[in-house]
């Protein structure tokens, strides 16, 4: 880097939401942990493969139109 770019850099630009968050996880460090415990509490499962294609197996086709009566 030249002299002149070092002289007239500018700094790094960071958007309002960038340091927003930032502010957040420095008042509240345990802010990550945090996220990580409700993802696996909500999301992070293990799906019982031979279970889920049970149950796909037994859906019944539904009709174009749930409300018309049969004939």
């Amino acid at each position: 880097m030249s002299i002149a770019t070092k002289i007239f850099r500018r700094p790094d630009y960071q958007s309002d939401t960038t340091q927003f968050i930032d502010q957040l996880k420095a008042a509240k460090p345990t802010l990550e942990a945090e996220q990580r415990a409700g993802r696996a509490l909500l999301w992070d499962k293990n799906v019982d493969r031979s279970l889920q294609a049970d149950i796909f197996e037994g859906k019944v086709a539904q009709s174009a139109y749930v409300y018309q009566t049969k004939k």
